[in-house]
């Protein structure tokens, strides 16, 4: 591929390796009204934006989201460090799925663990995930790479005027692909909780 494939595969897997998540401890140990809220993730989330004038959070949405029942009521109109990491998590969820869908995955975990000062809480269970992410990274460049590769070798009698942009075309299909996959067993599982979480969701 010619299409600044190279250049842009290298760049991928340059910005793979340095995904990194909001640590914990940089979030303010106070509580927060929401434009405090805002203005935090604003600058903490800051790289994952597509274009430079993307919002990450902005007020509609919180009060959405603890509207449809994925954020718990803000206390006197403030908001805790155990909100600012839920709305991490919804930050990430809402991109592959449905409002329902994250009510229903979250809902478990914010009913006991939220607002919970114990040794198991919504900050334990946040970092073991963000744990379990960043031991995923040097596979997730191999498989970004692997796909590379692949559709590098595909398209080998077509005519030299339309291989590259076939090639980039196939390169986008396949990791498509790996999302479509994931986001079916994704749903799969989540329809397939057990039914007293399914049950409470739906009262």
């Amino acid at each position: 591929m010619t299409i600044d494939t190279k250049d842009m595969l290298n760049s991928i897997l340059f910005s793979i390796s340095r995904i990194d998540y909001v640590r914990p401890e940089n979030i303010p140990n106070i509580d927060l009204y929401m434009d405090q809220v805002t203005t935090f993730m604003e600058e903490q989330l800051q790289s994952t934006k597509r274009h430079k004038d993307d919002k990450i959070l902005t007020k509609t949405m919180i009060n959405n989201y603890a509207k449809n029942n994925l954020l718990p009521p803000p206390v006197k109109k403030k908001y805790s460090k155990e909100h600012v990491l839920v709305m991490i998590f919804i930050y990430y969820f809402k991109n592959i799925l449905s409002i329902k869908d994250i009510e229903t995955l979250l809902a478990p975990i914010t009913e006991k663990h939220f607002d919970n000062h114990k040794d198991f809480n919504i900050t334990s269970i946040y970092e073991e995930i963000c744990k379990l992410e960043k031991s995923r990274i040097e596979n997730l460049q191999k498989d970004v790479a692997k796909s590379y590769n692949a559709a590098l070798n595909s398209f080998a009698d077509a005519p030299d005027a339309e291989q590259d942009y076939l090639q980039f075309f196939a390169f986008i299909c396949s990791l498509s692909f790996d999302v479509y996959v994931k986001k079916l067993l994704i749903e799969k599982l989540i329809d397939d909780l057990p039914e007293p979480i399914q049950d409470k969701k739906k009262k």
